[in-house]
Order: structure tokens, then sequence, then C-alpha cells
């Protein structure tokens, strides 16, 4: 069984409040971006009364834009049903202390309307509906995310004065695996480390990437939901770190014409008695054959939930170590799935993914693609032993919009996740295409202005 333990008790909490030490509760749940939107409780009202009963948060949570503008083509909220509520139910599994606000703890609250029926397009329903098909085979996944970010000397304020233009980046040069480059920012990073272990995240490591000021933290893989969770809590945390540190960060998928920032998730499965079931006397076992198959039969249906922005797919460049080929291998990084790892380590790792992923999005494609692989047992071909870039495999989704015609158009997303899910999804999708299309964008002007 998954281990649910919280990184704080509830009985801890109410000794927490009575004593003085905590005095804020924030209940929040992660959007279709990825972000955490929720309240801020005074402790004793959160212990009386919401942790229990619960609240309520309008239904437009999950049908904006990422400027909070309210949009149409979303059949659960809208103008025409008054945008009501829905309700936030606590999960006591996931409250802990948020070190880097004083006296605050925190949870997250799954999603029901009013009969109790639950919200079935909020991420972390999708997300739990998954696992729910993959327990009913004897399994539960664990999975590690690694996710990078830019960070500049510029406060969120001054960059938004300058429009994210021209920021200076608090490395100057490529310090991928730099010790004097990470030593550089460390008191940031260590702040980070430090408040995430005590937010009740293992932190792992530490490291340089390559693109000027381009950093990641790992931490220690969990049971899927768990780990979802967590990376949801430290994208929201990191932000407000920085900001008290004077600096900004930035996790969007390609900030410039250099590296991007990926989000690789490494997925194993775990069987009843906490085996990993991947392994196999020779290697791979035939679940991990099926289960990697499905990755690739689904890879560009479900790209959308890999890649969900205009920007994402500025990553998928020849060279860039973003994939372009639907094509796996053995600890080969040209490929879009990459199997490392062996014995109880055994894994595969999705190197779609940039920083501007929603994890329970993602996770519950990997599921639902692996499940694909095992109802209908895929073979799994040949692994690509050299440069994937150049090997002839079918290419990853270009576009935004064409992942999104191969969403809306999927068999395997409709059987997985319903009608329902797949018509939210494409219509954000949507949204933002008609957005991007309806933009003049700097590009333009300096291409176009005088020239043409």
């Amino acid at each position: 069984m998954a281990d649910r333990t919280p990184p704080l008790g509830v009985e801890e909490l109410h000794a927490l409040v009575a004593g003085g030490d905590i005095d804020t509760v924030v209940l929040a749940f992660p959007d279709m971006q990825g972000r955490l939107q929720g309240k801020r409780f005074a402790a004793r009202f959160f212990l009386d009364e919401v942790l229990h009963h619960g609240t309520e948060g309008c239904d437009y949570l999950l049908a904006v834009d990422p400027e909070m503008n309210t949009v149409d083509g979303y059949a659960m909220s809208s103008w025409e049903r008054g945008y009501g509520d829905f309700a936030m139910r606590p999960d006591p599994a996931t409250l802990r202390r948020v070190p880097w606000h004083p006296g605050t703890a925190l949870l997250l609250a799954d999603l029901a309307w009013h009969d109790g029926t639950p919200v079935a397009v909020a991420p972390r329903q999708i997300l739990r509906r998954q696992l729910e098909r993959l327990a009913a085979y004897g399994y539960t996944a664990q999975v590690g995310t690694e996710l990078e970010f830019i960070v500049f000397k510029d406060s969120y304020e001054a960059a938004w004065d300058a429009g994210y233009r021209g920021l200076t980046p608090a490395n100057q040069y490529n310090v991928d695996y730099s010790i004097l480059g990470t030593g550089r920012v460390e008191p940031l990073l260590r702040r980070l480390r430090n408040d995430m272990a005590g937010a009740g995240l293992t932190v792992e490591s530490a490291k340089g990437e390559c693109n000027p000021g381009q950093h990641e933290i790992a931490f220690r893989y969990a049971e899927a939901l768990r780990t979802c969770d967590q990376h949801a809590l430290y994208k929201t945390g990191a932000k407000e770190i920085a900001a008290q540190e004077g600096v900004s960060i930035t996790f969007m998928a390609k900030y410039n014409e250099r590296e991007g920032n990926s989000c690789h998730i490494h997925l194993s499965l775990a069987d009843a008695d906490g085996r990993n079931a991947m392994a196999g006397p020779d290697g791979m076992s035939d679940v991990m054959r099926h289960f990697l198959a499905g990755q690739l039969a689904a890879l560009r249906d479900f790209c959308l939930l890999y890649a969900p922005n205009i920007n994402s797919y500025k990553r998928f460049q020849p060279g860039s170590f973003a994939p372009t080929a639907v094509a796996w291998g053995h600890d080969n990084r040209t490929c879009a799935l990459r199997v490392v790892g062996h014995g109880r380590s055994l894994r595969f790792e999705n190197r779609l993914p940039g920083g501007d992923v929603n994890p329970h999005l993602a996770v519950a494609g990997l599921v639902a693609a692996g499940l694909y692989g095992i109802e209908h047992e895929l073979e799994l071909p040949e692994p690509c032993p050299g440069n994937a870039y150049t090997a002839g495999f079918e290419h990853v989704p270009t576009t935004l919009r064409e992942a999104a015609g191969l969403w809306e158009d999927s068999p395997i997303a409709k059987a997985a996740f319903g009608d329902e899910v797949v018509a939210h999804y494409r219509n954000m999708a949507r949204v933002e295409l008609d957005a991007f299309d309806a933009a003049v964008t700097d590009w333009e002007l300096r291409r176009s202005f005088e020239r043409l």
C-alpha cells in the first residue's frame, strides 16, 4: 500500500494552533494550469468548521484562461449556468507546515458538486480516476518529477515593468553540473531546499543546467498523487520564496532560444507487496513492455497533457535534449521515452513535459497510456540504439493546434478519460490558440514595422 502518512497530523495541528504556533491554514487545489487556487483561513475557524465541512469556491476556477478571464466553451461553468460554486473538501493526507510563511499550514482539497459527485475535470480527480483503474490491476504508480527553472536577479515587479525582456540571469554562462555555478546562487537554492524539506518534501539534490541562470532541484519519488501534490506545492512555494528574496524564477517551457525548462517524469509500478513490477528476471517484465508500448501508442494523442501551452512546443528542437521522436531507448536522451535503472530501480522517463506542465494531468496521461498497453497486450518495438533525432521515427506534435486535434479525435483519450474531460481540455487549448492568433507579437513588430 502507498504511504499516505501526512507530513503534519490533524492532532498535531490542533496542538500547534492551541499553542499559537499556527494561526493560518491555506486550503488550495491545483487548477487546469497546475496553479494552486484557494483560500486562507484563520486556523481556529478552519479546525472548527472547514476541516470537517469544507468550503466553497467559484466553479469558474476550472474554466478561465491564465489571465483569469472568463471564456466560453466550457460545459461545467458559464454565464448561462450562473457561475456557481463547487465544494472544496480538505484532504488531511496533504496537511503540512509552510515554512516560508510564518505560522502557516497548508492542505489540498478535492472538488465536488454539492450532491457529492466529484468534479470530473479537476486535475486531481482526473489523476485519482486513472490511479483507481491502475489499482484494479494490483499496481500503484511511483513517480518522480525533475523540474527546471531559470533564476533572474530582477524582482517579479521589475520583470513585469520590463515586459519580461532584458532580464539579468543569475548566472552568465552554462553552469550544467558546475559547483561554482550553483555556489553563486546557493543562498536561494539552500533556502528552497530547506523550506521544502520543512514542508515535508524529501530533497535529493540541486544542480546547474545549461541556460544561463538555469537550475534544478530534485526530490525523492513517491506514490503518484503525493508526488504531483508536492510538485504543485513546490512550484508555488519556489516562486513565493524567490519573491521574498527579491529575485524571480520562471518555469516556462522556453524562455528564450536557448535550452528550455524541462520536467522529466519518471514512473515505475509497484505490486501489492511493494516490489517493482517493471523488473523481470532478464530485465524488463512483460508488464513493463506492455506499459511502455502503451506510452508509444498514445504519446501523440496525449501530448496535450504533456505540453499544454503554445510555448511548450518551442522546446521540441533537434539536438536540444528535448525530444522530437516517438521512440524509446535504453538510457538514450535523444528519445521521448528513456528506460533507466535496473532491478528495483528500473523505470522509464518521459522527456516531453516542460516546466509549464500540470503534473496531475501529465501523470494521469502516463498511467492511462500504460493501461492501454496492458489491456491490449501491445508489443514493444526494438529500442532506438542511436540518434533518435535523425532516425526517421514519427515526430511528436510540433504545435498546440496539432496536439489539440489529436487529443480531440483520440479514441484512446475518450475511452480512458471520458468525453467530458476530453472536451474540457480541448476547449482550454482552443482558448489559448484563439488568444495567440489574435495577438501581435514582438517578432512581428521587429520584422515588419520598418522593413515590410
